[in-house]
């Protein structure tokens, strides 16, 4: 599998996600942001950090890069784009996934590791996992609260466009499993045609040796199973 992880002005999650792809085999290769070529990959990660520094609101600058144009062609092809974090509020700034990430509820930076209870094994990345699966996986924001107005939260919740949701250890979205006041204990969701996903945690800080969970590594698999049953 090709991996094209794209770096902008505070990254600091590139090189984490890169590693986490080339330890398991596959081609990554990070993209500068003033690049126009994805290098034609199969897969696109727009990773974690502060683009920018987060000035205005984040994502809001990284959306005029240049290869970001080349990112939404891509997904508008059908090509696989995962946006983590700081990636997914990238991902809502150009419109690839509706809603937006306000401030986090508690107005202070969060950085701990998160139960999150996989709803829907009806995307490339979480291709057999069952839903209602509980993994840990750490996350680390300021503005991971996700909004979005009632009629388009319906739309999601009917079309199964939520992945994710905050929960606890035995998989209940309480209000008290919720870090962030995200509406819905939304953690993740991916677009209409679902090649699209943003999550605000980190899989690829729970992926690799020598840490706490290594969960994340379900979501890779299940990315690596889609592409090996679609040759």
């Amino acid at each position: 599998m090709r991996v094209s992880v794209i770096t902008f002005p505070g990254s600091n999650c590139d090189r984490d996600t890169q590693r986490a792809f080339s330890e398991r085999g596959h081609t990554s290769n990070l993209v500068w942001h003033k690049d126009r070529d994805l290098q034609n990959p199969d897969l696109v990660v727009l990773p974690g950090g502060f683009s920018y520094g987060d000035y205005l609101r984040c994502g809001s600058l990284a959306r005029f890069s240049p290869i970001v144009n080349e990112v939404v062609a891509f997904a508008e092809s059908g090509g696989l784009v995962l946006g983590i974090c700081n990636g997914f509020q990238i991902l809502t700034e150009c419109d690839l996934l509706p809603g937006s990430l306000l401030m986090n509820s508690g107005l202070t930076f969060i950085c701990q590791h998160q139960y999150i209870r996989v709803e829907s094994a009806n995307t490339p990345f979480t291709r057999n996992i069952p839903a209602g699966r509980v993994l840990d996986i750490p996350i680390a924001h300021k503005e991971g609260n996700f909004f979005i107005d009632p009629e388009r939260l319906k739309s999601l919740q009917d079309n199964d466009q939520i992945i994710f949701r905050y929960c606890d250890r035995d998989g209940a979205a309480t209000s008290e499993a919720n870090p962030n006041g995200s509406l819905d204990n939304i953690a993740g969701i991916c677009n209409i045609q679902r090649n699209v996903l943003g999550m605000m945690p980190h899989p690829e800080r729970a992926s690799t040796e020598g840490v706490v969970s290594r969960d994340g590594r379900e979501i890779f698999a299940a990315i690596e199973d889609y592409f090996d049953s679609s040759r």
